[in-house]
């Protein structure tokens, strides 16, 4: 489906961004990886790309939180691969605190990765599209969008922020073959969550099976992990014909966290 288009996928070289860009590279798309990792890892990650899409793909190591960084990372997307067709913002990160000690840098951190970066690629990338007249951006949002937890004041901020985004791309763009939507996960099993199950299960003397039940109780009804293959396929879905005319929605992949 999306043969000779070009994606660029943020915070790619893990996670929900791989999973992205590897169902989008399934179905033909050339892939612009962006991260930071072990050198040989992410060679071993772009080449198996390349053999599942039959099409280029390359990485480029943009510090998310750098104006000046994203804009060359647009601009190697198109010197590399070609025009921009295809947008994913995943590019994120996390801090845990309460308000009255949350640290002032660690707020600017968060808010400049999990939503100022969106602003910055989509400026970047949108006049190309438009003079195309054809682009998808989606923007991978979080529960967290859409409903606040304690302790997570810039990241709830930040996410809220780009539902709201989204949402204005999505009117700005309105009459034009570009949508813009948003993705909003709930608990994703990434190794970044592992890890928390892990401590936990140590922490409190679990079993790795029952810290993982008790990660899952306070938030997600479906008791099971949304997966990364689970949300590259809802962004396949949205750079379909299919999702045409879904333009500024947030779609909840969270099982049935904000639907309590």
């Amino acid at each position: 489906m999306l043969k000779g288009k070009v994606a660029v996928v943020t915070g790619s070289t893990s996670g929900i961004g791989l999973g992205v860009a590897r169902a989008l590279a399934a179905q033909g798309a050339a892939v612009m990886l962006n991260g930071f990792g072990a050198e040989r890892e992410i060679e071993e990650i772009r080449a198996g790309l390349e053999r599942v899409s039959g099409a280029k793909a390359a990485h480029h190591p943009a510090d998310m939180s750098k104006p000046s960084e994203i804009e060359r990372l647009i601009e190697a997307a198109e010197s590399k691969l070609g025009a921009v067709d295809v947008l994913v913002n995943n590019a994120g990160i996390q801090h845990v605190a309460p308000i009255e000690s949350f640290p002032p840098e660690k707020w600017d951190a968060v808010l400049a990765i999990n939503l100022s970066s969106s602003f910055h690629t989509i400026r970047a990338a949108l006049p190309g599209m438009k003079k195309r007249g054809w682009g998808r951006i989606v923007n991978i949002a979080s529960s967290h969008g859409l409903v606040a937890s304690v302790q997570k004041a810039a990241y709830v901020a930040a996410k809220h922020g780009l539902v709201g985004l989204t949402k204005v791309v999505a009117l700005e763009t309105a009459g034009t073959g570009i949508t813009c939507n948003a993705i909003c996960p709930g608990w994703v099993l990434t190794p970044l969550v592992q890890k928390q199950i892990d401590a936990l299960a140590a922490r409190e003397r679990l079993s790795g099976e029952a810290a993982r039940r008790k990660l899952l109780a306070e938030k997600q009804p479906s008791g099971e992990f949304a997966t990364p293959e689970q949300i590259g396929g809802l962004a396949v879905f949205l750079c379909s014909p299919a999702a045409e005319q879904i333009r500024g929605a947030s779609l909840a992949i969270d099982g049935g966290w904000t639907a309590q």
